[in-house]
Formats: C-alpha cells, sequence, structure tokens
C-alpha cells in the first residue's frame, strides 16, 4: 500500500470538539520523530492486513456460494434450515421444555377431568332410563304408538317408538290453508 492512498483506517483522527483536538495535538507533539515514523509504518502494515483478510473473505464466499450451488442448495433451503435449526434450538431451550411440560400435564389433567365428566354423565344417564317417570314415559309412548301406528309389535326400541309416533302425528295433522290454496 502506498503512502499517498487512503486505507480503511484513517490516519488523520477526525476531533468531534475542540479540547480532543487540542489532546490530539498534544498527543503527538510529545511522540517523537522515530516513534510517529514507527506508528505509521505499523498502521500501514494493519491496512495492508485488513485488505488482505478482506480478499480472503470475499474469495471464501464465493468459494462457498459455488459450493452451495454444486449441492443444489438455494436460498429457500437454506432458509428452512435455519428456521429447523431456530426451533431446534428453542426447543433445546430450559424455558420451553418447563412450558411443553407445564402443558402437557395441563392436557393429561383435561383429559382426565373430561374423562371424569364423561362417565358422571353417562352414570347419570343410565340412573335417568333407570328411574320410575321414564319408565312411566317409556310406558305412556309405548301406548300412544300402539293407539296411533298400531302395526308393529310393542317393545320397540325406543328411538323406533318416538320415530313411529312422529311420523303417525305428522299425517295425522290437517294442512295448513297456505297449501290448500296451492292445490287449487
Amino acid at each position: 500500500m502506498e503512502r499517498g492512498e487512503p486505507g480503511l483506517l484513517r490516519t488523520d483522527p477526525v476531533p468531534e470538539a475542540r479540547e480532543d483536538a487540542a489532546a490530539t495535538i498534544n498527543a503527538i507533539e510529545t511522540l517523537s520523530e522515530e516513534e510517529q515514523e514507527e506508528l505509521r509504518r505499523e498502521l500501514a502494515k494493519v491496512e495492508e492486513e485488513i485488505q488482505t483478510l478482506s480478499q480472503v473473505l470475499a474469495a471464501k464466499e464465493k468459494h462457498l456460494a459455488e459450493i452451495k450451488r454444486k449441492l443444489g442448495i438455494n436460498s429457500l433451503q437454506e432458509l428452512k434450515q435455519n428456521i429447523a435449526k431456530g426451533w431446534q434450538d428453542v426447543t433445546a431451550t430450559p424455558v420451553y421444555k418447563r412450558t411443553s411440560e407445564t402443558l402437557s400435564q395441563a392436557g393429561q389433567k383435561a383429559s382426565a377431568a373430561f374423562a371424569s365428566v364423561g362417565s358422571v354423565i353417562t352414570k347419570k344417564l343410565e340412573d335417568v332410563k333407570n328411574s320410575p317417570t321414564f319408565k312411566s314415559f317409556e310406558e305412556k309412548v309405548e301406548n300412544l304408538k300402539s293407539k296411533v301406528g298400531g302395526t308393529k309389535p310393542a317393545g320397540g326400541d325406543f328411538g323406533e317408538v318416538l320415530n313411529s309416533t312422529a311420523n303417525a302425528s305428522a299425517t295425522s295433522v290437517e294442512p295448513l290453508p297456505e297449501q290448500t290454496r296451492e292445490g287449487l
């Protein structure tokens, strides 16, 4: 690097305030000519090393891009890999593990609660079905069925009884006035 070329590091300091400029001038005056010349040589050497490292870095980046191109790795795949690695890093954190364990325990407790609620409801429905009131209602429906339908033998399932009763009552209902007008 030649002396007149501007380098990456400035040789002349840029003062931010008047006090800084005065301090810089005093520091230069306290250095001997030999010390100043030695510092200038060191500065040139460091600037040259930085320039060399920048060139090496650029060459390495170009080589990296060429290898990725040969392997068929594109930006989308890199993004996917980065996201996967980021997710893996997140899941490895103690906070994530504690949160996951807590949510898992809460899910298990909720499942157990829902299961117990389901069994309680099932038991209550069985109790209702076996109650004298329900049996009386069931008998009344059977009687109604035999009066209205009369075609099927008694003892059918409760759902069938309700369906046949609904069908029988639907056929015995008189048409609405609107329906009779449409028929005219």
